[in-house]
């Protein structure tokens, strides 16, 4: 943490921190993510001296979390779809997008 934190992001940072690492992530990386989660929410408050625009201008850490993460799988890569179409001998397999290989191999 930045010399100067408040207690109150002091605290912030020991619980992402620890909510990271309960969620299976090195300690390196959960300091990481709750480094920059935290300066951000100072960012937005005022509370640093530079702030970038992205910072300032986009939605809060937490409301951008529960957007963006846990999106669930996205199904079988391309690659995937393809080696099976290639399995299948579909025919126009190599020119076919994710979305087409999906259709036709039947999936949803």
């Amino acid at each position: 943490m930045p010399r100067g934190s408040s207690p109150r992001r002091e605290r912030q940072y020991e619980h992402i921190k620890e909510s990271a690492e309960q969620r299976g992530e090195s300690t390196r990386r959960a300091k990481e993510i709750a480094a920059r989660t935290v300066n951000k929410e100072r960012a937005r408050a005022g509370e640093s001296k530079t702030a970038g625009k992205s910072s300032t201008q986009d939605m809060s850490s937490s409301r951008r979390g529960g957007l963006r993460s846990h999106s669930g799988a996205q199904g079988p890569t391309y690659e995937q779809l393809y080696a099976e179409a290639k399995r299948r001998n579909i025919r126009g397999r190599s020119s076919m997008n994710k979305d087409e290989l999906r259709s036709s191999l039947g999936d949803s």
